[in-house]
């Protein structure tokens, strides 16, 4: 055969081979778009889980807050939550699931001020007991081989604080509840966390200890230093003035930072009510600077001589006799220990046509360490 014929072959075969190619290069770009299109969409949907609150869809859909939401709290049915959890209510209620649990704990510390500035511990019993040391074990300098002597033996105190049922009972009518939009979970667990913030606001200031924390104000008193005081007991100093300050508040105030030790002075903070802080508001150095200075950045604490002021309203006016400034590290210096699971019994009983939800929880406090918080006190 001559090139004359074979040329006419070998170019359709070559252009065939072009057309083969072009569909298999598109059936691979349909493949890759297909593929890419797969990982987008999974991409797309981590990052929708991503970006989803932490109580919100995935948390209602969760067998144990559903069950807890949609089944007790909604309708007062126990169905539900017998088949996810072996809680039973002998304290007087269900174990609240930890989600919501941990809702509440996060608003109490934002409007709950001295929760906020002082040391929190959980516990799984009603009690709580620590061993701190209130003497150093002694020490000194030998030689490398020198005889070690015998340290002396050091003491220690139990911190047992005080503790007591803390409770709040917000009601909802039937027709909130029946109304599926109507966000329970957060309503129930804002509503907990402002009663509980009150009431445990109180009891950290100027509780008795009787069935309730014991507060820092309630501990006792004294104008010794630090070494010289029995243990638990606060050092306060005088304003110099039974109405207020004297001529030199900058002073009083000065020195009221400086008892405590420079250790507890990192991380410190005054706290005082609203009132009072009108007041020391007011107050100027001898060349006409004010003590008080707002804070700079929006969510920061205002601060005096450098440290943050924490608002408490449970504080005392300033009044004769009266400790209405306190200062101090309370991460050190107060401990608030509580059981870990928040209790609640529905009652659509007691106050027809409302809903009651008692919720229970029990707090305890205590002064930790008197050395880390300072009083100023009103001149008698």
């Amino acid at each position: 055969m001559d090139s004359a014929t074979t040329a006419p072959a070998d170019q359709a075969e070559a252009s065939f081979d072009i057309v083969a190619r072009q569909d298999r290069t598109e059936a691979d770009v349909a493949a890759l778009r297909s593929d890419v299109d797969e990982v987008k969409a999974r991409v797309d949907k981590i990052g929708r889980a991503a970006a989803r609150p932490a109580i919100g869809a995935a948390d209602e859909t969760a067998p144990e807050v559903k069950g807890f939401v949609d089944g007790y709290l909604r309708r007062g049915s126990t169905l539900e939550m017998k088949s996810i959890t072996a809680a039973v209510p002998a304290d007087g209620g269900y174990a609240v699931p930890r989600q919501i649990d941990a809702l509440i704990a996060r608003e109490l510390v934002e409007i709950s001020p001295i929760r906020a500035i002082a040391q929190v511990v959980q516990t799984g019993s009603a009690g709580y007991r620590k061993l701190v040391t209130t003497g150093g074990t002694a020490s000194g300098w030998v030689s490398e081989t020198a005889a070690r002597p015998e340290t002396d033996t050091p003491e220690f105190a139990e911190i047992a604080p005080p503790t007591g049922e803390l409770y709040a009972n917000p009601a909802a009518s039937q027709a909130m509840l029946d109304d599926a939009g109507f966000d329970l979970e957060n309503w129930l667990a804002s509503e907990i966390a402002i009663e509980f913030a009150r009431a445990e606001g109180a009891a950290f200031v100027h509780g008795n200890g009787v069935d309730q924390p014991l507060g820092f104000l309630s501990s006792p008193a004294s104008t010794n230093e630090d070494g010289a005081r029995t243990f638990g007991t606060l050092q306060y100093i005088g304003s110099g003035d039974a109405a207020g300050f004297d001529a030199e508040p900058d002073a009083r105030l000065i020195d009221l930072v400086h008892t405590l030790k420079a250790g507890h002075r990192q991380g410190a903070s005054f706290v005082m009510n609203s009132a009072t802080l009108a007041e020391v508001r007011k107050l100027k150095t001898a060349d006409g600077a004010f003590l008080w200075q707002p804070g700079l950045v929006e969510g920061q604490p205002d601060r005096l001589l450098g440290y943050p002021v924490i608002e408490a309203e449970d504080m005392p006016d300033v009044a004769a006799g009266a400790f209405p400034i306190a200062f101090g590290n309370f991460r050190h210096g107060y401990l608030i220990a509580e059981r870990t699971a928040t209790q609640v019994l529905r009652d659509p009983f007691t106050n027809k046509p409302f809903v009651h939800f008692y919720a229970t929880k029990r707090v305890g406090g205590q002064v930790l360490d008197s050395n880390a918080i300072k009083l100023l006190k009103i001149e008698v």
